[in-house]
């Protein structure tokens, strides 16, 4: 019997050949290579793969690649992570400074996210100001972060309304294979997991902080946010983890995202395009939560593996 892996091989061998031929008249015999065809007709190349059933790559349409978590990358970071989805790789550091607080929260500190898509990831960005996906993406952590109230920022007071930390949390796209926003997000849980702050204490009559060498402090999350990412093709065929060439040709994207330990929803966005029928949305969140455990397990060998050696800040 033949397993998943040649049924995926068979399909991926007929949609080949079905890419191989375009309409021209019997006479001209005219036929163009599977990457010519791609070059030419990139939707459609998709869109033949996607008809038996597998995709360029040779997943399934619901397959996600393997998610790669290791801890301690920057050793300069406060806490820092690396995370790689197929061929997408990112790297997170954590910096942790001081800072005053707003008049209005004189006890909360600050998490400010931010993801970097430099040119080095991919031909597609240029130098110059940052480009809309790291926006988007900078945003959609944002968010994550304040609505599912990831971490009390009080927890960050050091002298109410006078000094606090302030958390810059620094995302670099090493290379853009597709489904940033899930790898971006990963990392950032990643990295916060690994952080520690040194010791602080505020001086009332010089009204200054003196900071300790030694990092000790770990941060308490409330929750562990986990991203599942599918793209919507031709706005009715749900595909896992979309790769960087399968994107350009989506009809939208829809993201859940749950609690990796309490397998909560802690909510779904999906950014325009049409309704999807409701068995297809089901069919998916059930998809996201097997997803999110299978990275929440990849996140705690990796937090395992760093408490056992070395790699602390």
């Amino acid at each position: 019997m033949a397993g998943p892996k040649d049924a995926a091989k068979a399909g991926s061998a007929v949609a080949d050949q079905s890419a191989m031929d375009i309409d021209a008249p019997a006479s001209a015999g005219f036929s163009l290579d599977p990457e010519t065809f791609k070059k030419i007709h990139p939707a459609e190349y998709h869109r033949r793969f996607l008809s038996q059933g597998v995709r360029a790559d040779g997943r399934t349409l619901k397959k996600f690649r393997k998610a790669q978590i290791s801890l301690g990358s920057i050793s300069t970071a406060n806490g820092s992570a690396m995370v790689r989805i197929g061929d997408t790789t990112v790297i997170c550091g954590v910096k942790a400074e001081v800072t005053e607080p707003k008049p209005e929260a004189p006890k909360s500190g600050f998490i400010v996210p931010n993801l970097d898509l430099p040119p080095l990831c991919s031909p597609q960005y240029r130098p110059g100001p940052p480009p809309e996906l790291a926006q988007t993406i900078s945003e959609f952590m944002d968010q994550v972060i304040k609505s599912c109230d990831l971490l009390d920022t009080q927890t960050l007071c050091i002298e109410a309304g006078h000094a606090v930390w302030v958390l810059y949390i620094d995302i670099v796209c090493l290379n853009h294979g597709g489904n940033v926003a899930d790898a971006a997000m990963i990392a950032l849980i990643a990295a916060l997991k690994h952080t520690r702050l040194p010791k602080a204490r505020f001086y009332d009559v010089e009204s200054t902080v003196r900071v300790t060498d030694e990092r000790t402090m770990p941060l308490d999350l409330k929750r562990t946010p986990i991203p599942v990412t599918f793209g919507v093709f031709d706005n009715t065929i749900l595909i896992a983890d979309p790769t960087s060439e399968e994107e350009p040709h989506l009809s939208t994207q829809i993201t859940f995202v749950l609690d990796a330990e309490t397998h909560d929803s802690l909510g779904v966005l999906k950014p325009g395009g049409t309704a999807l029928a409701r068995d297809v949305l089901v069919g998916a969140c059930k998809s996201a939560r097997e997803r999110a455990l299978v990275v929440a397990e990849a996140l705690s060998a990796a937090i395992s593996a760093t408490t056992a050696g070395p790699g602390r800040p």
